[in-house]
């Protein structure tokens, strides 16, 4: 009885504390964000978006893992960067760095000695510096080019020892810095795709033209073309379906499998005109559509095939329910 109330005990006290950190790390994030530097911020802007090199974040320790993930965001959002060590810069990777790198630095207290060590060489190689640091006064603070304060009054931790809410409010600031770059860029949806080809991101931001069929890949059959011919189409094409077109070119209907074997069930003569018995003003979709919203359509329209057309309603392809199904597979 008494280890289960001791355990009963110590539970309350942890998830106590769970909720304490949450609280005092958006306490950071709140006076972070009503204390940027707006002018500092925009400096730092100026200086990436004159970049014509890379960007190089470096840090030790946990700010390392931070600096980390601030290349890895901003490389994937159109600024070229990548991750040094501090410490194998001093062994031999410093040949990373080129002339019209900016590098940024991660460091609570701005004395990192690995980041220190670095700096002459930093000056040397004309490299510019942005500080992400806790102290504007501390050694990286006063060389560097650009400071961006991280204000944590205190750490999240009981102890006051494990960086807690400090790596928060520096994780929070470069993602703050790592989307304002991307906003002052232009960075686009399209941009994005393009750097993001795997994985569900890429499978959400897939467009139509990436997977509909086009050319003679998609069945179609003029309006005063016979059902018997419209069948032939169909089965040539094995989409299940055939696109109608009238004279000039346009869609006009779309004759799919179900409508074929309801029409042989109404006892319906097959010589009658694809025109007579297609489904009119199918559902259209554009190729810039995302596959994602394209299968949406789908759905809801209770249906397997759009017809992509070029805003006049010319098609210019098919996609069916299964190109998009295949799309969300891993």
């Amino acid at each position: 009885m008494t280890a289960e109330r001791t355990g009963t005990t110590t539970r309350r006290a942890g998830l106590d504390m769970a909720r304490q950190v949450l609280r005092t790390e958006a306490r950071t994030l709140e006076k972070l964000a009503d204390g940027l530097d707006e002018e500092a911020l925009g400096r730092a802007l100026d200086l990436l978006l004159a970049c014509d090199a890379r960007i190089v974040c470096s840090g030790m320790g946990k700010s390392g893992i931070i600096a980390r993930k601030l290349a890895s965001t901003l490389a994937s959002t159109g600024s070229p960067a990548f991750f040094l060590h501090p410490a194998e810069a001093g062994h031999g990777d410093l040949g990373m760095l080129v002339d019209g790198d900016v590098f940024i630095a991660l460091s609570h207290s701005g004395d990192t000695g690995e980041i220190v060590a670095l700096l002459p060489a930093i000056r040397r190689l004309n490299v510019q510096l942005i500080a992400m640091v806790g102290d504007a006064a501390s050694t990286i603070g006063r060389e560097a080019d650009v400071v961006l304060h991280v204000d944590a009054d205190a750490e999240a931790c009981p102890l006051g020892l494990a960086p807690t809410a400090s790596t928060t409010a520096a994780l929070a600031l470069g993602d703050a810095l790592a989307m304002a770059l991307l906003t002052e860029r232009g960075f686009g949806v399209d941009e994005f795709a393009q750097f993001h080809p795997q994985g569900s991101l890429g499978r959400r931001l897939l467009r139509v033209r990436t997977v509909m069929h086009t050319g003679d890949q998609v069945p179609r059959v003029g309006e005063r073309a016979s059902l018997a011919a419209a069948i032939e189409e169909m089965t040539a094409k094995s989409l299940g379906m055939t696109l109608v077109e009238s004279a000039d070119g346009k869609v006009a209907g779309i004759i799919t499998d179900g409508d074929v074997r309801r029409i042989v069930e109404g006892g319906i003569d097959i010589d009658r005109s694809a025109g007579e018995c297609m489904t009119p003003d199918p559902v259209l979709v554009t190729a810039d559509a995302l596959a994602a919203e394209a299968l949406r359509l789908l759905e809801e329209s209770r249906i397997t095939v759009l017809v992509v057309d070029d805003g006049d309603r010319r098609a210019i392809g098919v996609v069916h329910l299964h190109d998009l199904w295949r799309t969300q597979m891993v």
